[in-house]
Formats: structure tokens, C-alpha cells, sequence
């Protein structure tokens, strides 16, 4: 069977929306795929603090941005299709939304960019809402990607996503996964108060000094003692990180060389905790996400995880921007087919479950 998915993903690191369109073979319940065509469509400076700012929505206002946000994504899908000449190439969408809330411990997680209206602006089958029937089973909803990394990558026994927030999945047997620590949205946060983006390769980062009172501080956050499986909120990172960085009066290059010190300490953490479970063959980690491009960050892992006996293994450019969105595509195919889209293991559901909603856009 062949199926032809596009994926729609928006990260916490706000950068902007990906999108990949991608061919999935699937024989004798072994998977492949080929992408066909790639995008990051970045954010206007409204959206973006949208984006930011829906929190602190009243409720009618929160829904319409709900509706308002499916909108744009089905206006970027089709802007996305026709420089792409993919018309009537599409069957079927996988939108994982953008997350505004989410907090597991009381059964919620939301991700606006509503289905219908996603749905109606393409004609075409969408699939959004992919983590509330995790979470009503008792999981963390996230994370999402382990069930697409586990078919379509093979050989690895690792995966390390850098995004805006850094997770790590093992390929054991069960499969673990979990939130390391807040990434990307931070390092961008800090970048930003020197009108930067982001820190190109890490260069400011590399001249920048550890202050190692302030790491002790972050390292000591209640989240690194909770056991697994767990996943991070946004706002450990924009609403309690964030600010006691820049509240410490240290310089934005020390902020930044401080943060990826954390950054590289939590994964490290992580990893050394998962790798007496990975005996055996030489052990591999896919890297991907924007951070797989920080070539400090990257330098830091390297020597963390070659003390774990682990190598790191950079994929392609298309691959390190849009596996999660590429996985995106492949859940709404799971979702079609009816078949498991999570992995209790990784969540801590209480069984697996087929999760997202489909909104059918094609004329009958």
C-alpha cells in the first residue's frame, strides 16, 4: 500500500510552520518512505505573538483564534501544494497543531488550529487533535513521534530531537520516551535580546563564560527528579527558566553558554540513564531538529554521549528540519488505517490507543 500524507507541524520554538509532503510504503508491515517536497513557512511578527500571547486569551477570544488558526494552516497547505505542483497528489493531512496548553497531571493538552475549518479551506481529510485520547487514558500525550521513529528509521537505538524542547527516545524493548529539558525556545529567547533569531552555530554561546551557580540553579529543577514518562509545559522554559537567566545580570553570551551547558547536562542525564538498557551492538542516536545546526550544542553532546559508548549520526538537512512534521503525515496515516498511533510505554497510558480526530473536507 502506498499512501501519499503531507504533515503540518508547528513547535514550540515558534520559528515557524514545516510542512512535508511525503510518499509512505507499507509491506508486510514494514514501512519506507520518500519526501517529496519540503517548507518552513515563517510566521508574520502578528502571528507569532498570537502565538505567544493565546494564554493569556479570554475564552471566546481563545476560540476564535482556534478557528482563525485553522484557517491559516489550510491557506498554507494550499499556498504549499500549488508552488509544489501537488494538486490532486494530496489524499490526506496530518496537523499537529500548535500547543498552548498542556498540562498531563489534570488530563489537558490543547493544540489550536481547528480540523474543520483546516479541513474545509483544502477539501481534503485531516487529521488534528492527536493527543487527548492518550492523555484520557491516564498518558502524557507526548511524546508524539517515537511510534514513527520506531517504523520508518530502523537501526538506531536512540533518537535525540532538538527542538524547543529537547526529547530522547530509546528503542528498547519497552520503548521509553520523555521531555529532557527546554531547547530551542530558550536559546532563541536569549539570542533576541541581541536582535538575533537564533544563535547561528552557537557562536555566541562559544564565547561565552558557564556561570555555574546560575547552571546549579537550573539543574536543580523540580522536573529532572520526576521519573519517567514525563513531558515538559512551554512555560518551564519561557515562564520560569527565561526569566531567572535574565534576572541573574550575567551577559547575554554567558546566558547563552550557561543555557546549552544545561541543555547538554540534561541530555547527558538522560541518556546515561537509559543506556545501561541498550546492550549490545554499537549504539547509534538520530539527531534531528533546528538545534542539530548549533554546532557548539552538537560539539558539547558529542563528548557527552562518546562517554556512553553512543555516536551521534546527523541525517539530512530535509530530515534534521522535518521529522516531526513528516511523522505528523505518517500518524494521520495510522489514523486512517484505524491502527495504534502511540505507544503506552513511551506516554504511561494505561493501554495504547488509535488517537486524532478525522475531518473529512472532500465533497461526497
Amino acid at each position: 500500500m502506498v499512501y501519499h500524507a503531507l504533515g503540518i507541524m508547528s513547535g514550540s520554538s515558534l520559528d515557524g510552520l514545516d510542512l512535508v509532503f511525503a510518499h509512505f510504503h507499507e509491506q508486510g508491515g514494514q514501512w519506507s518512505f520518500e519526501i517529496e517536497a519540503t517548507a518552513c513557512y515563517k510566521y508574520t511578527a502578528d502571528w507569532e505573538n498570537l502565538l505567544k500571547e493565546a494564554t493569556k486569551l479570554d475564552a471566546r477570544a481563545y476560540c476564535q483564534l482556534h478557528v482563525d488558526y485553522g484557517h491559516y494552516l489550510g491557506k498554507e497547505v494550499n499556498r504549499f501544494i500549488e508552488e509544489h505542483q501537488l494538486t490532486y497528489k494530496v489524499s490526506l493531512i496530518g496537523s499537529h497543531g500548535h500547543t498552548v496548553f498542556h498540562s498531563p497531571s489534570a488530563g489537558l493538552t490543547t493544540q489550536i488550529g481547528e480540523g474543520a475549518a483546516l479541513a474545509a479551506t483544502t477539501e481534503l481529510p485531516v487529521v488534528t487533535d492527536l493527543r487527548t485520547m492518550d492523555l484520557a487514558w491516564g498518558g502524557q500525550g507526548a511524546p508524539l513521534v517515537p511510534i514513527g521513529e520506531l517504523q520508518l528509521f530502523p537501526g538506531h537505538s536512540f533518537f535525540l530531537n532538538l527542538g524547543g524542547i529537547a526529547n530522547i527516545t530509546h528503542a528498547a524493548d519497552p520503548i521509553v520516551a520523555f521531555d529532557c529539558c527546554p531547547a530551542n525556545r530558550v536559546l532563541n529567547l536569549l539570542a533576541s535580546q541581541l536582535g538575533q533569531p537564533y544563535d547561528q552555530d552557537g557562536l555566541i554561546a562559544a564565547r561565552g563564560q558557564t556561570n555555574t551557580a546560575l547552571l546549579t540553579v537550573l539543574n536543580d529543577h523540580p522536573y529532572y527528579k520526576k521519573p519517567y514518562p514525563k513531558s515538559l509545559a512551554n512555560e518551564i522554559g519561557t515562564d520560569h527558566h527565561f526569566p531567572l537567566l535574565m534576572a541573574s545580570g550575567s551577559s547575554i553570551p554567558d546566558l547563552l553558554a550557561t543555557y546549552t551547558q544545561h541543555i547538554i547536562d540534561q541530555i547527558g542525564q538522560s541518556a546515561q540513564l537509559l543506556v545501561s538498557q541498550a546492550a549490545g551492538a554499537e549504539k547509534k542516536c538520530l539527531v534531528t531538529g533546528g538545534g542539530a545546526f548549533n554546532a557548539h550544542l552538537i560539539k558539547g553532546l558529542e563528548s557527552a554521549f562518546h562517554k556512553l559508548g553512543i555516536s551521534l549520526e546527523l541525517p539530512s538537512p530535509d530530515l534534521i528540519n522535518y521529522k516531526e512534521a513528516l511523522i505528523m503525515a505518517f500518524l494521520a496515516v495510522l489514523r486512517w488505517r484505524q491502527e495504534y498511533t502511540v505507544i503506552p510505554s513511551v506516554t504511561g497510558a494505561r493501554k495504547a490507543s488509535i488517537g486524532g480526530a478525522l475531518w473529512n473536507g472532500q465533497e461526497a
